[in-house]
């Protein structure tokens, strides 16, 4: 049975076979829906809850 990820920036949910996996050095995994949130999280190291877009923003 396929897992249900939940994308380390955005929070939106990943269907199974789609998106990626980014491990770091520590040894801890980072799942994306897409290379904006890759992007927006890891090369340019914004926050989540500072974008409109994303879950966290809307949760405050």
């Amino acid at each position: 049975m396929p897992v249900r990820a939940t994308c380390a920036f955005c929070g939106r949910d990943i269907e199974p076979g789609t998106g990626f996996m980014y491990v770091k050095n520590d040894g801890s995994v980072l799942w994306f829906c897409s290379r904006k949130c890759y992007k927006n999280m890891i090369v340019l190291g914004r926050k989540a809850r500072k974008l409109k877009w994303t879950l966290a923003s809307r949760a405050k």
